[in-house]
């Protein structure tokens, strides 16, 4: 389970979604989070969904690597679900009563619609990071974030922490499967007995993961130090950002895609 998780991992390639210019993947991604919850209607979803297809097809990235980055998050999307299927009540008559739980059709709509839109913010936000080095994500973060910098906000830093952080979520999670397979050989019964039990198995497992998490970090502060690494401060960049004629087509077409969604949202209001 821990090996589906594909949450910072870099999909290298030379398709036109990763030579956009990563300070407007970043911008279109923030924009796609807030579409994706203002028009959140069937129409709207279903255009996201296509959109989506289309630019994971642009990106030539497996369709193996989306399902498993998918399958993580289905036990949320169907608790997700489920709680909306109960607990949404309609004016109709409920189409299923079990005891005190009623089912409306207002509750299969919007238990549907919300199960899509976790599973279209995932795949979304899943893209920026398998079309995005970690290198130019905190390159695209720091300019972002440049006028902060005359308040004296530490914009460098910031930046490197967010992409240290997401950067180092792989390696977290594969040495945690390391450890658990580790003591499943010493006898451990991590898949077995009670809760109380099963958290109690998980002590094993969390100690040498926060040990093993503080040399690494400690290791890096070291071979930054080493380096004689001092932030922002006089650093150069091997490749610059620049906007160039495929960021502004990339642009206007993505304003057509969110005024087209957006204009969904009317048309379910009835305007």
């Amino acid at each position: 389970m821990l090996r589906d998780i594909t949450i910072g991992q870099h999909f290298p390639g030379n398709s036109v979604v990763h030579r956009l210019d990563p300070r407007l993947k970043l911008l279109l991604t923030m924009a796609y989070i807030i579409i994706l919850f203002v028009a959140s209607n069937p129409l709207g979803l279903v255009i996201n969904i296509l959109v989506l297809g289309v630019l994971y097809g642009l990106s030539k990235i497996p369709l193996k690597l989306i399902l498993k980055s998918l399958k993580p998050i289905m036990p949320i999307v169907f608790f997700t679900a489920l709680l909306n299927l109960f607990f949404i009540t309609g004016t109709s008559e409920p189409l299923v009563q079990l005891g005190f739980l009623k089912i409306y059709p207002e509750g299969v709509r919007y238990a549907v619609l919300m199960a899509v839109r976790v599973v279209a913010l995932i795949a979304g936000t899943s893209l920026l990071t398998y079309t995005t080095s970690p290198i130019s994500l905190t390159d695209a973060i720091e300019q972002l974030l440049r006028p902060l910098a005359k308040l004296h906000f530490p914009v460098h830093e910031l930046a490197m922490m967010m992409t240290i952080a997401l950067r180092f979520i792989p390696t977290l999670i594969e040495e945690t499967d390391k450890i658990m397979n580790a003591q499943k050989a010493r006898g451990a019964m991590l898949d077995s007995g009670t809760l109380k039990e099963r958290m109690h198995a998980l002590v094993p497992i969390l100690i040498p993961l926060f040990i093993s998490a503080f040399r690494r970090a400690d290791e890096l502060a070291m071979a930054m130090e080493c380096r004689c690494y001092h932030g922002g401060e006089g650093r150069t960049r091997l490749k610059q950002l620049r906007y160039g004629r495929l960021d502004l087509a990339a642009a206007l077409v993505s304003a057509l895609y969110f005024v087209l969604v957006l204009a969904t949202r009317l048309v379910a209001k009835g305007f």
